[in-house]
């Protein structure tokens, strides 16, 4: 991990009509590093994930993305797909496969969104389109041999295990070669080995993919056990950052999660 950013949050507030859904909020996401966010139900925290994907325009605040190549954007205002092109990645909590497709198809639509081929092009064939459709072939079939998958290569979206959904998904997201990886509960919904498998996967994208990567996820033994430092939010502020271990005997994210000694097991426990 570098301590250069991909993501810089500053002073970022949203609000609906007479509703603050982020007030002030700052968030430092170091290049390279898995980072989580936490915080009781309501806290913000896919209002965050929208903000910094386009979905949402704060009111007040920055939020700059800055790539590999140097180049710092501000996304605020900018348009989803554009967010998307450049290099930012994410997942829903809501599943959003194309449940009709299979496997190969759902990843083939998300690394057909970063090609320049238009409709014409497409019509006609051009080499171009020939090289792009051979090379979101490739890159398809490389995704699914990533994450497991390669066995269920023709099985339509809507008939894999819930746990190969969410896979699935997260394949999906790196078919657009993202630079960093949005995960919004990746890990809802599976049971005990599924988790494990998740989170392997999760270690394996920063590792071999060189992609950060930035989790919302309400299993804490989960998160705690896979990020290096943690955002915590309540009401829409952020009142604790730090490591698992700081996070887990901070008084302020105890009482917003349980306000009593029993936080500790929800936090997930120092050996989790």
């Amino acid at each position: 991990m570098t301590n250069d950013l991909i993501f810089d949050v500053a002073n970022v507030t949203l609000r609906f009509g007479g509703v603050t859904s982020l007030s002030g909020v700052n968030l430092q996401h170091r290049r390279g590093e898995i980072l989580a966010v936490i915080g009781p139900n309501g806290a913000g925290k896919t209002s965050l994930f929208n903000s910094l994907t386009g979905v949402y325009s704060p009111q007040e605040g920055s939020i700059t993305f800055n790539s590999a190549s140097g180049a710092s954007t501000s996304v605020i205002g900018v348009p989803p797909h554009k967010v998307a092109r450049l290099g930012i990645g994410r997942t829903f909590q809501a599943s959003r496969l194309f449940n009709a497709l299979s496997t190969f198809e759902n990843i083939k639509v998300g690394v057909e969104a970063r090609q320049k081929t238009g409709p014409i092009g497409a019509m006609l064939t051009l080499p171009r389109t020939r090289r792009e459709e051979q090379h979101s072939d490739e890159k398809a079939l490389e995704l699914l041999e990533f994450v497991g998958l390669a066995h269920r290569l023709n099985t339509p979206a809507d008939s894999l295990p819930y746990g190969d959904r969410r896979r699935l998904e997260i394949a999906r997201a790196l078919g657009t070669n993202p630079e960093v990886l949005l995960l919004d509960e990746p890990a809802a919904g599976t049971n005990p080995s599924e988790k494990l498998q998740l989170a392997e996967l999760i270690r394996k994208i920063a590792r071999e993919k060189a992609v950060s990567v930035l989790l919302i996820e309400h299993d804490m033994r989960l998160v705690m056990s896979l990020a290096e430092r943690l955002y915590v939010l309540n009401f829409g502020s952020v009142i604790a950052e730090g490591t698992p271990d700081e996070i887990r005997s901070n008084n302020k994210v105890i009482d917003a999660y349980l306000g009593s000694s029993d936080a500790g097991s929800a936090l997930g426990s120092s050996d989790a």
